[in-house]
């Protein structure tokens, strides 16, 4: 019998294995319960914020203040239709609180976190999905670096809690309850990139205090440059020999946006008397700050801008599709998607066929990721953009600066989500939960009839360019 049909009996009588539903995939694969938790504790949220002790009044709708308030803050993102420090009580505020800590740490990783804790290990599924939300690089790091990223934000929060609570307590308010409160709530908001104040102009009535910005300011950078670097940055230090090609990346590609921001912001908004001119020179080197931090996924504000010119709204389109750090409480594609993006165009115009970024090769693999990242978040823009035209009547510049504050979960805005119909507010919180889940997550969750090919087709070479 020849060798080709006897290869055929065998794969006709092997046992064939049983196929699971798509129900079954989709809840018991890794990738897949990410999205499905924070769905989850989303639909939890916006109950809790629905009950009456929630709210200050008794009137009006709150179903879609409720609902967007939740996806907002666990999605960490800091866009609002209703004003945190007035429509909301102090449970309320407590509710939000709480969802913007899981939203930030991550709701599996919490929850893996907790059977640790209580059972003292963790299952093999338990271990996927925490190194799925983590980024962990293996099995055996899991169980160390949920500890470490507990440790780690506690501290980082407390830090900047008590820093801020002593302003509050010294120069705003003589309540060291309420001063407390403020510092613990905005402290917490600031980490986790989450922009939401307990002030009904945000941080604007701040802008001049060095006290508040500057804590603010090094709390998000923190929480943007994600946590393996931290991790990193703690366990070598300085060395700078010793730095991985991620290390390096999100460090160096930090600290160039953040000069640069600053730069532009300071550039064209320096003299302006809607947002900068009036500042004494101090407010002016604060408020350039910010203007470079905030957009970085934080969504607080200093200033107003609506009355930013267009250019700084460009550029700060860029800061916030960029984003920060990978693994950590920052949206945006990332800041090593866009430096891989660069350096495989850079090889690629100089004729080099592998990419190499610190005296080390960037497999194909990341590249095609990078690549997919960059251009789903693109797609999902465009596409937020273009339904957000249809829907509104605002001009091009500020439905396109919305999106992109939505998708890149950074919560900064122009002013007009207050007055955005209902069918916008649903377009906005699909943006936000895709941007802080992740546009790869959310195809893969989405895709679940997918197999791996067995076969290589012939290859062919379009023109490119």
């Amino acid at each position: 019998m020849p060798e080709t049909d006897r290869v055929a009996l065998r794969d006709r009588a092997a046992p064939r294995p049983k196929r699971e539903s798509r129900l079954t995939r989709a809840l018991l694969h890794p990738v897949r319960s990410v999205p499905l938790a924070f769905l989850a504790v989303i639909i939890l949220g916006a109950g809790l914020l629905m009950l009456p002790v929630s709210r200050t009044g008794s009137d009006g709708e709150i179903v879609m203040p409720a609902l967007f308030t939740a996806v907002s803050a666990v999605c960490v993102t800091g866009l609002i239709t209703v004003d945190t420090a007035t429509f909301w009580t102090p449970f309320g505020h407590a509710v939000i609180l709480v969802l913007i800590q899981l939203g930030g740490f991550g709701i599996m990783t919490l929850a893996t976190l907790l059977a640790l804790l209580v059972r003292k290990s963790i299952g093999l599924r338990g271990q996927l999905v925490a190194q799925s939300e983590t980024h962990t690089l293996n099995f055996g790091d899991v169980r160390s670096v949920l500890f470490r990223v507990a440790r780690i934000m506690v501290a980082i929060e407390a830090v900047t809690a008590l820093a801020l609570t002593l302003r509050f307590l010294l120069a705003y308010d003589n309540n060291p309850a309420t001063a407390l409160w403020h510092g613990v709530f905005h402290a917490v908001s600031a980490f986790n990139n989450a922009g939401f104040a307990l002030y009904s102009d945000n941080l604007v009535g701040f802008a001049e205090d060095p006290w508040i910005i500057i804590p603010i300011c090094a709390a998000v950078v923190a929480g943007g440059l994600g946590f393996p670097v931290i991790i990193q940055l703690f366990k070598g230090g300085l060395r700078f020999k010793d730095w991985t090609v991620h290390l390096r990346l999100t460090v160096y590609g930090t600290v160039f946006l953040l000069l640069a921001g600053f730069a532009f912001f300071a550039a064209f908004e320096w003299n302006r008397e809607e947002t900068l001119g009036t500042l004494s020179l101090g407010g002016k080197f604060l408020g350039s700050l910010a203007g470079t931090v905030f957009p970085r996924t934080a969504g607080f504000n200093s200033i107003d801008y609506g009355a930013a010119l267009p250019e700084t709204l460009m550029f700060t389109n860029i800061l916030m599709f960029v984003g920060g750090g990978s693994a950590g409480t920052a949206g945006g594609i990332k800041i090593t998607t866009f430096l891989v993006l660069g350096f495989a165009i850079w090889n690629e115009i100089r004729g080099r066929e592998q990419v190499t970024i610190a005296h080390r090769s960037i497999s194909p693999s990341v590249q095609r990721q990078a690549l997919s990242v960059a251009l789903l978040g693109v797609a999902a823009v465009i596409g937020g953009t273009m339904l957000l035209l249809m829907v509104t009547d605002y001009s091009l510049e500020k439905v396109l600066f919305e999106a992109i504050s939505a998708y890149a979960t950074v919560g900064v805005s122009t002013g007009i989500t207050y007055k955005l119909p209902a069918s916008a507010e649903w377009v906005l919180m699909a943006l936000m939960f895709t941007g802080r889940i992740g546009t790869i997550t959310v195809a893969s969750a989405i895709a679940l009839a997918s197999r791996p090919r067995l076969f290589n087709l012939p290859e062919e070479r379009p023109i490119i360019g």
